[in-house]
């Protein structure tokens, strides 16, 4: 009787993680959109914004590893480590952030979300060329009913604008590419890190030549500290999330719950933002592109759990529609 209440109390805190996860991933998207396109924050700096949220968790960070110790840090990180594996992964980090939220600028939420679901592809084509995945008829299929997917959502969309289309492709090929790096850089060598501190360096750079000399030469934008912290509050609560769903269930999971999240933002910003118009041709090509996913990460999970019965190591790490999480 001790047991089966155990196993119910443990699985309402896991469904609890789950729905967290759902609301935080949605709601930092919606609250990210707000904030740089609201003309009551006018705070349309895209870099400042993320390079913000990486500068706070970073100090959140820290605070909670080398100051209280709740959190365990990672031994034995060297100066090559560093070079060849930190550097590469927390650019390509740092560089998917900035134009994944650039693109909210130029094209609606709901439009920015499906044009993701093409990550996939991009994370197959880019391990094709790497020699991490083998080509196959299957994987092909798969790869062309995501494409198509998007291509008819992308059709359906009323109007397109295709500087936040590039910035949005950009973010997916650079999340692609880091999901690489990580295969190859890191997951091989049984290291694990979260650049956090890079990112924010990295983000500095372009910030310094891009945006601040834009911030100084308009002068009309404003800094809400509120908005501001409670934006980057909400970005570490949600990388907080994803860890404990992770943590408490498996891969399979954390990829169905994501597919919800994906689902509850494009239809949720068609409710809350002017510049979001869904029709009939976006949703039937973005359940297209998502029942590709789907059948994406069946396949992976599928590959991963006879390799792993094979102590064999894993492959390139699911992709879903929308992994990174800004």
């Amino acid at each position: 009787m001790a047991d089966h209440r155990n196993r119910g109390g443990e699985g309402l805190l896991t469904y609890a993680y789950i729905f967290l996860y759902i609301a935080l991933s949605s709601g930092q998207i919606f609250f990210n959109k707000w904030v740089l396109s609201s003309k009551e924050i006018n705070f349309p700096y895209p870099l400042g914004l993320t390079l913000l949220h990486m500068v706070f968790s970073s100090i959140l960070c820290f605070a909670l590893t080398k100051v209280f110790k709740i959190m365990k840090v990672e031994e034995g990180m060297t100066a090559e480590i560093y070079a060849t594996s930190v550097i590469p992964i927390g650019a390509m980090f740092a560089m998917t952030l900035w134009l994944g939220n650039t693109a909210y600028l130029y094209i609606s939420v709901s439009f920015a979300q499906m044009l993701k679901a093409i990550m996939p592809v991009a994370v197959f084509i880019l391990g094709v060329a790497a020699g991490l995945e083998a080509m196959s008829c299957k994987m092909l299929l798969i790869m062309s009913v995501i494409s198509f997917g998007v291509l008819v959502a992308s059709y359906g969309e009323l109007d397109i604008n295709w500087i936040g289309v590039v910035y949005q492709m950009g973010g997916v090929v650079g999340e692609a590419l880091r999901l690489i790096f990580m295969e190859i850089l890191v997951k091989r060598k049984g290291i694990k890190l979260n650049p956090l501190s890079l990112i924010a360096l990295c983000l500095l750079i372009p910030w310094i030549f891009l945006e601040m000399p834009k911030m100084d030469e308009e002068g009309s934008w404003s800094f809400h500290p509120v908005v501001l912290t409670l934006n980057s509050l909400c970005t570490f609560a949600l990388n907080l999330s994803v860890f404990l769903v992770i943590s408490h269930t498996s891969a399979l999971t954390i990829r169905v719950a994501g597919v919800v999240k994906d689902w509850v933002v494009v239809l949720v910003s068609a409710l809350l933002f002017a510049d979001t118009k869904l029709t009939v041709i976006n949703l039937f090509g973005y359940a297209i592109a998502i029942g590709g996913v789907a059948a994406y990460n069946n396949y992976k999970l599928k590959k991963e759990a006879s390799r792993d019965g094979s102590n064999v190591s894993q492959s390139i790490p699911l992709a879903s529609s929308s992994t990174y999480e800004e």
